[in-house]
């Protein structure tokens, strides 16, 4: 009877937590998404083969598509402002794409013809600044770009990486901000958090504990909630299972980085973002075998759904997630 009752609790227990969440996917086309942006209550996307689009998130059958280049590009990065979206492709030469929201007309206002130019992810501070990056030149500069008065522009820094030092293309979201900092993360041989102060104009590097020292491994997503509190995840691509030193929070604003469910977590993670109205403690990530949450400010993890193929996630509200990846973009709805 004892063995008969933990059976029952078991299956109500998977019941449950089955009814916790709803998947729908709204989207699908031959196409590796890896950053996405939510206006005017559709989600829009940049991509392989040039495309750039997006699907009415009230109606999935209203959406539109087109291709910035005849040049079969990447793009892994997006960004907006108040009247128009940019986007960079990765790989050289690098054309740094502006296209108007109201008529998704697109033109090319900057390139970046250095061999080694590779942009990473690119972010909006507000609708005046935004900042993208690439990975360094053969000097190990860092190369960072700053838009600015409708103009980008390279600007010259003190920042050098380590050898083997880089980042990740994988999600747009090695890259983010709060009222007073900007804050980008690093992988390879060395995993860092690289902090710019907005006051000073000046940067910051802070090691940290990730796991590091191969050129798959290492942070490959931030989140934070303020000046303080942030989270770091990301992995090893190549050994997707590996969970070791994979997730960090910081309550410094990246200076110290503490470990979290260290060997208790569901591995490789791509994306991670902190759920709106819950000041830190609750966390969703996706990875290309799962997607987990969080709800003690990332010392544990839940696996919610064992979804594969997605690379990136974002808010709609507090119970909605969209996410997208390999040939889809789809929602999820959360009821806890």
């Amino acid at each position: 009877m004892k063995n008969t009752l933990l059976f029952l609790f078991s299956l109500l227990g998977i019941f449950l937590s089955a009814q916790q969440v709803s998947f729908e996917t709204i989207f699908n086309d031959k196409i590796s998404i890896r950053a996405v942006q939510i206006w005017d209550n559709k989600v829009w996307y940049s991509g392989t083969d040039s495309k750039f689009g997006f699907v009415d998130l009230n109606d999935p059958q209203n959406h539109k598509q087109i291709q910035l280049s005849d040049q079969k590009l990447q793009f892994r990065t997006l960004g907006q402002d108040k009247s128009s979206f940019y986007t960079v492709n990765i790989e050289s030469p690098a054309y740094f794409f502006k296209i108007d929201k109201k008529n998704v007309h697109s033109q090319i206002i900057f390139t970046d013809t250095e061999k080694n130019a590779f942009y990473d992810a690119l972010h909006f501070v507000n609708n005046n600044l935004a900042y993208t990056f690439s990975d360094p030149n053969e000097n190990h500069e860092l190369k960072l770009a700053v838009y600015q008065n409708d103009k980008w522009n390279l600007v010259k820094n003190d920042l050098k990486l380590n050898d083997g030092e880089a980042a990740f293309a994988a999600s747009n979201t090695n890259i983010t901000s709060s009222k007073n900092y900007l804050w980008m993360a690093t992988g390879g041989k060395s995993s860092r958090i690289l902090r710019l102060n907005f006051e000073t104009e000046k940067f910051e590097v802070f090691n940290t504990p990730f796991i590091q020292g191969e050129s798959s491994q290492g942070i490959y997503s931030i989140d934070f909630y303020d000046d303080k509190f942030g989270i770091a995840v990301g992995g090893d691509y190549t050994k997707q299972a590996d969970n070791i030193n994979n997730i960090a929070t910081t309550n410094d604003g990246g200076e110290t980085w503490t470990v979290q469910a260290s060997g208790q977590n569901a591995g490789y993670t791509t994306c991670v973002k902190i759920r709106p109205g819950s000041e830190g403690k609750e966390i969703i990530v996706v990875g290309d075998q799962h997607i987990s949450y969080s709800s003690d400010f990332g010392k544990t993890w839940k696996k919610i759904s064992s979804e594969k193929n997605l690379y990136v996630c974002e808010w709609i509200d507090a119970g909605t997630v969209v996410f997208a990846g390999k040939d889809r973009i789809a929602l999820m709805k959360l009821k806890f």
